[in-house]
C-alpha cells in the first residue's frame, strides 16, 4: 500500500391482566353489648419534628441579557482554575488580561453572544465579538466526571487542548461528543427558557457572582488563577513526567507482547528520552540538525512486523525538514551521518501518542523503522 510518510509524519465532533376476587360472606357474630369506658386522653409530650430547611452552599453566576436572567451553579471544588478565571474575569479583577481597555473592568459586560446554533448552544466571552477573541492568554483543560449530559451545561469553548481563554458556551440539549474535549465548569439552575430564548448578537449586560456558605466565601478566585499561573510550567512539567511514566509502562507492556521485538532490541542503545536505536551501517557524512533537511530512504513497521509505508519498496526517497516530522524521527536522524542506516525502536511519545494515523496505525502505537540517511540537503 503506497502510504507517503509526510502524511504519517507531519504533526500538526406489561400486559395487564384483570383478577376478579370473590368476596366472602362474613358468618354474623351475635350482638353483645359491653359497658363503655371512658377513658382520659393522655397527653403528648412528644414534640413534633421540625425539619431544618436545606442549605445552600455554591458559587452561582447570574448572566442578565437583554432576554433575561441566566443562574448558573459553578463547579468551583471540581473545576478550580476554570471557575477562578470566570470569576475573576467577571468581576474585574483577573490581572493576567492583556487588552488595554478591558484591564480592571467587568470582562464580559456587553459583550455578545456571537455564535448561537439551534439545538446546540449558545456562545459569549469573545471581546472580538467573531470567534478569535481572548483575555491574552490561555490555560488548561480541566476535565472531570462532570459531562455535556444535558441542557443547560456551562463549558469552556476552545480551539484545541490547553486553549482555554474567556469564551464559554451553554447547550440546548446534551451534547456527549463534547466530553473529554472541553472543560465543564456548571449548570444552569434557573432560566433554561432565556438560554434557548437567546439569538445571536443578544448581549450580556453583566454577570453578578453570589457566593454562598463558609466555603464558597473561601474561594478567592484571583488567588487561585495566580497560583496556577505562577505554578503553570512545573504542572506542566509534572503532567508530561506522568505521561511519560505512563508510556514507558505502555512500552514496556509491549515488549513483553512482542518477545522477538524485545530480543533485538535488547542491546540497543537508549537516549535519554526513551528512543532506542541499533546501528545497521556506519555512516562517514555529516550529522544533520534540527532544522536541516534531509533525504532518506525508510521503511515503517508495527511491533508484529506489518510494514505500513516504505519509501524502499517504492523506490522514491524522500525529502524533509527534520523540525517537521514526529519527535521520534527528529531525534533520531540527528544521531546518524550521511550514509548511515539506523533502526529505531520508537515509542508511542515519541510517535503519534493517543492518536492514530493514516488508518494504519493505532492509537498509543509503538513503532520501528529502518532509515538510510542518503543526503543532508
Amino acid at each position: 500500500m503506497k502510504f507517503k510518510i509526510l502524511f504519517l509524519l507531519f504533526l500538526g465532533m406489561v400486559n395487564v391482566h384483570s383478577q376478579t376476587v370473590k368476596k366472602s360472606i362474613p358468618v354474623k357474630k351475635p350482638v353483645t353489648t359491653a359497658k363503655a369506658t371512658v377513658k382520659t386522653p393522655v397527653k403528648s409530650t412528644v414534640k413534633p419534628v421540625v425539619k431544618a430547611p436545606a442549605v445552600i452552599e455554591g458559587i452561582f453566576a447570574t448572566i442578565s441579557t437583554n432576554k433575561g436572567d441566566i443562574v448558573l451553579e459553578l463547579e468551583y471544588k471540581k473545576t478550580p482554575v476554570t471557575v477562578a478565571n470566570f470569576i475573576a474575569l467577571a468581576e474585574g479583577k483577573n490581572t493576567f488580561v492583556t487588552q488595554e481597555n478591558l484591564k480592571g473592568k467587568p470582562f464580559f459586560d456587553g459583550l455578545k453572544f456571537h455564535r448561537v446554533i439551534k439545538d446546540f448552544m449558545i456562545q459569549g466571552g469573545d471581546p472580538s465579538g467573531n470567534g478569535s477573541g481572548s483575555p491574552g492568554y490561555a490555560f488548561k483543560d480541566e476535565i472531570t466526571d462532570l459531562k455535556h449530559n444535558k441542557g443547560g451545561i456551562l463549558s469552556m469553548a476552545n480551539s484545541g487542548p490547553a486553549t482555554n481563554g474567556s469564551q464559554f458556551f451553554i447547550t440546548h440539549k446534551d451534547t456527549p461528543w463534547l466530553d473529554g474535549k472541553h472543560t465543564v465548569f456548571g449548570h444552569v439552575t434557573e432560566g433554561m427558557n432565556v438560554v434557548n430564548s437567546i439569538a445571536q448578537n443578544d448581549v450580556i449586560t453583566k454577570i453578578t457572582i453570589v457566593r454562598k456558605g463558609a466555603l464558597a466565601k473561601k474561594f478567592d478566585a484571583p488567588k487561585v488563577f495566580a497560583d496556577y499561573f505562577n505554578n503553570k510550567a512545573e504542572d506542566a512539567k509534572k503532567e508530561v513526567e506522568q505521561k511519560l511514566a505512563k508510556y514507558k509502562q505502555n512500552t514496556e507492556a509491549n515488549f513483553l507482547a512482542y518477545p522477538k521485538v524485545a530480543v533485538e532490541f535488547s542491546n540497543a542503545k537508549t537516549t535519554a528520552s526513551g528512543l532506542k536505536y541499533i546501528v545497521l551501517q556506519e555512516g562517514t557524512g555529516e550529522s544533520p540538525i534540527a532544522s536541516s533537511n534531509v533525504k532518506v530512504h525508510y521503511t515503517g513497521m508495527l511491533l508484529d512486523g506489518k510494514i505500513f509505508d516504505s519509501s524502499v519498496q517504492r523506490g522514491e526517497p524522500i525529502s524533509f525538514g527534520l523540525n517537521q516530522v514526529i519527535k521520534g524521527w527528529t531525534e533520531g536522524v540527528q544521531l546518524m551521518k550521511e550514509g548511515a542506516k539506523y533502526k529505531f525502536y520508537i515509542p508511542s511519545y515519541l510517535a503519534y501518542g493517543e492518536q492514530s494515523a493514516g488508518g494504519v496505525i493505532p492509537p498509543n502505537s509503538d513503532l520501528i523503522f529502518e532509515v538510510e540517511l542518503l543526503k543532508i540537503n
